[in-house]
Formats: C-alpha cells, sequence, structure tokens
C-alpha cells in the first residue's frame, strides 16, 4: 500500500481540474479523478493548494472536490464507516479503495481483521468487471485503474473472442483467506473471487491450464456450504461445477478416465437453486450449464452399434482421432467417408437414424464447446457436416441430437450458447438434406415435430430442459 503522508486530501469527483491559480479561469494543469490522494499545503479563496505525487504536480483545487482526511487512531471508526459505505456503491470502487488505504494507515495493526482487504478486493473486482469490454466510459476506468494501482491494486488484461478482458490479480483474496480470523463469508467472496474462469489466460497451454483447475478445484473445497448463505452456497455449487467439467475435460484428453469427475460436475450443478441466484447472479447458473453441457458424455462407455452402418474411431496423426464411417454389408471395402479431428470424440453419443439414414456424433474440439457432426447420404453419396453451438466467435456452448421426424426428414436439435456474453438457447428443425433452418423456437412446446418425435434418452439426460 502506497505510504499516506500526514496531511491529506482524498478527491471525490471525477474530472475535478488541477488550475494554477485559485480561480476558476486559470489555466488547467491536469485532471483528477476520484481516489486521488492530495498532499495539502494551504487554502486560499475557496481552493485547496495540493500536491500530487502520482502526477508529480501541484496547483489548485476546488476544496468542494476533495475531503480533507485524518490519519489517526481516533479517525480511523469514521475512516471504516465511509468505506463500508463505499464498498456497496458501484461507481465508487477507486474512491472506496483510497479510503481503505487510508485506513489502514490510520488504524493500529491489532485492530485491523479481514474486513478492509476483503473490501479492497470486492472493489477491485467490480472495477475490473467494469472497464473489461467498456466503451462508453474506457477513459474514466483508464483513469480509475491508475488511482487503485498507487495503492498496489494490480489487473491483469488479455483479449478473449475481441473483447479485452480485465481482472484483478487476487493479492488481498488470497490474504483474507490466510487469516484465520476472517468470517466463512469473507472467505467465501475470496475463492469465488479466485477460481473466475473468464480470468484465466486462454493462452495457458493444456498441462497449465489443467493445473490451474485442479488448484481452483482446491479452493472451492474450502469452504463449507453450511457456514454461508443459501445465494453464495448455489455461487459455489455452480462454480464448482464448471471447474469440474473443465477437469473431465482434461482427464479425457490426456486419455484419463473422467467418469467421476464428469459426475462431480453434474452433481454440483444439480444442487445449484437458481432461484437464490437473483438476476445479477443468474449468469453464473447459465455458464455453469454450458460448461457441464458440453461434458455430458464425458466417460460414458460406448454402446453397441446396431444396423449395417455403424462409425468407427481410430488414431490419425498424432494427436487425432479418426472417425470411419463403415457399412457392414460390404466388410471388405474401405470406409464410406472418414474425417479426422484433434478434439475430444464422443463414441457413448452416437446415435443412428436408419430411416433417413444418417447417424450423429458429438465432437468437442474444446473446453467448454461440443459439435454435432451429421453423417448423411446425399444425392452425391456420403457426406459429414458438423453443427457448431453457434457462429461470429461465440464464447462457449453445446449443439446435441433431439430428435428426428421422418416424415418431414428433419432433424431435431436443442443448442446452448454463450455470445457476447449473452446467452442463448433454442431448439430447431432442421431438414436433414442440406441442414437447413426450418423453424426455431424458445421452447420444444413450440415445435410441431418436437412434441411428436423428440428423442426420449434426450429427454431424460439433457440440460436444456432445466
Amino acid at each position: 500500500m502506497l505510504a499516506l503522508a500526514a496531511t491529506l486530501a482524498i478527491v471525490v469527483q471525477d474530472h475535478a481540474a488541477l488550475r494554477a491559480a485559485p480561480r476558476s479561469n486559470a489555466t488547467e494543469l491536469t485532471r483528477l479523478w476520484q481516489g486521488d490522494v492530495l498532499e495539502v499545503r494551504g487554502e486560499q479563496a475557496g481552493y485547496l493548494k495540493v500536491y500530487n505525487y502520482r502526477r508529480e504536480r501541484g496547483g489548485y483545487l476546488r476544496g468542494d472536490a476533495a475531503r480533507p482526511v485524518e490519519l489517526s487512531e481516533t479517525a480511523a471508526a469514521e475512516l471504516l464507516a465511509v468505506l463500508r459505505f463505499l464498498r456497496e456503491t458501484p461507481g465508487s470502487e477507486a474512491l472506496g479503495i483510497s479510503y481503505a488505504a487510508a485506513y489502514l494507515k490510520a488504524a493500529p495493526s491489532r485492530a485491523i481483521t479481514a474486513e478492509p482487504f476483503d473490501a479492497i478486493a470486492q472493489m477491485a473486482e467490480r472495477l475490473a468487471d467494469q472497464a473489461s469490454g467498456s466503451t462508453d466510459h474506457a477513459a474514466d476506468f483508464a483513469s480509475h485503474l491508475e488511482v487503485v494501482e498507487q495503492f498496489g491494486v494490480r489487473m491483469r488484461s488479455f483479449e478473449r473472442n475481441g473483447r479485452m478482458r480485465v481482472c484483478y490479480d487476487g493479492e488481498l483474496f488470497h490474504r483474507v483467506l490466510m487469516l484465520p480470523a476472517a468470517q466463512p463469508q469473507a472467505r467465501a467472496r475470496a475463492v469465488l473471487g479466485l477460481t473466475r474462469p473468464e480470468c484465466i489466460d486462454p493462452d495457458l497451454s493444456p498441462v497449465a491450464r489443467a493445473s490451474v483447475d485442479l488448484e481452483r478445484s482446491l479452493l472451492l473445497e474450502q469452504i463449507k456450504d453450511t457456514e454461508v448463505d443459501a445465494m453464495t452456497r448455489s455461487r459455489l455449487h455452480a462454480r464448482r461445477a464448471g471447474v469440474w467439467a473443465s477437469l473431465a475435460y482434461a482427464h479425457d484428453r490426456r486419455g484419463e478416465p473422467a467418469v467421476a469427475a464428469a459426475e462431480r460436475a453434474l452433481a454440483e450443478l444439480l444442487a445449484v437453486h437458481p432461484d437464490e441466484l437473483g438476476e445479477d447472479r443468474r449468469q453464473e447458473y447459465s455458464d455453469a450449464v454450458l460448461r457441464v453441457g458440453a461434458i455430458r458424455w464425458a466417460g460414458a462407455a460406448p454402446a453397441p452399434q446396431g444396423g449395417p452402418l455403424a462409425l468407427r474411431a481410430a488414431p490419425g496423426s498424432p494427436g487425432q482421432t479418426c472417425i470411419a464411417l463403415e457399412d457392414a454389408r460390404r466388410p471388405r471395402t474401405a470406409a464410406t467417408i472418414q474425417r479426422c479431428t484433434y478434439g475430444v470424440v464422443r463414441m457413448a453419443s452416437i446415435h443412428a437414424i436408419p430411416e433417413a439414414p444418417a447417424l450423429v456424433l458429438a465432437v468437442q474440439p474444446l473446453e467448454g464447446w461440443r459439435e454435432l457432426w451429421v453423417f448423411h447420404e446425399g444425392q452425391a453419396g456420403w457426406m459429414i457436416d458438423v453443427i457448431p453451438p453457434g457462429i461470429d466467435d461465440p464464447e462457449q456452448g453445446y449443439v446435441e441430437f433431439a430428435g428426428y421426424a421422418p416424415g418431414t426428414r428433419r432433424l431435431l436439435i436443442a443448442r446452448e450458447v454463450k455470445d457476447r456474453g449473452r446467452f442463448r438457447r433454442s431448439f430447431e428443425e432442421l431438414r436433414l438434406d442440406d441442414l437447413a433452418l426450418v423453424r426455431q423456437a424458445s421452447s420444444p412446446e413450440l415445435l410441431r415435430d418436437f412434441g411428436r418425435w423428440q428423442d426420449l434418452g434426450w429427454r431424460r439426460d439433457t440440460l436444456a430442459l432445466r
């Protein structure tokens, strides 16, 4: 934390003009922002004569743009009261962190608990969220980030799907966890802050990413569900579901058993009570649903394939799996059609459609992303079409086979996707011949063919009907 001087004022307004003289028409030297710390060196005509060490510049500031701060033990209680107010005030994060730094300087070490560290970490996390992808007030947020940096609050940033993501580095969350007297709610907030999936570097190697996910799972195990309120409990279950889904995918990628991790992910998801999350936290549940939905077939054993047509998996180039369509009526001929992938092939998902004829297969090329491969016969022979969860660079999602209507030759699918921070769920009827969209709805009850021809196994196991 910045070593605060004895005679201080904290700027409480954004765009506060620092002028060369104590007049409104004097030359403007620079702009100051809420949370900026000033050394007060005098007062004249309603202006404070100040020096800002961050900008290494002195000048005059209107008196109502800043508040004097006393750094004494007797003033600590008042500073803490202001901190508690600002902690719950969106848009005042830089100001709140500045008051927190003043409180830590004023309060005796014996009186300092986990509360100010918890408050700073919460406000830093909220400020990072506001700065992520913002265009309307980008300059304001950038200035607020510079203000909090002087107090040792560090941010990490990286590009994700064409958008800039800013994340708090979590130093004070770690400190809260190290304090034995920290309240369970504070510890839970710290763990949730340290395990956010959107704050994982997207450029990590698979080995490094698996290590991060393992660390996240261990952090989440530190919190007992009985010690926190209902909302926090559901948030923890949703976060654990996403983490265990990531671990299940990592196990599959390495050829290790993934059943236990996949089952744990589903169990944690089912333990979430979405109504307890409220509107602000509902997206955390939707995120967990997409991650668990993407690994729904992880670790499942393939069922025997009946009928003349079957899909066979074989190793391809290093790291690849090749899927071939074979016709049992022609045992000595080469595969009818073949396609290779670096993704995880879910052989347990194979579903044959004898009436078409066609077969469908789930393939997971990325963590949190599952596609549907459709093997079907057209006028030019057999072909393989890939149905992704979404287009235009969505962040994560899954698409799954939901049934087949033989009379209209329509493939029934369900898909969920997160695109630019928004979650969408749809149920669709596709023309099998060219996979063109025929009908789409937000609920299967609104589609005629879904009512009659949806697959019973899909209806039993899918997360799309939650």
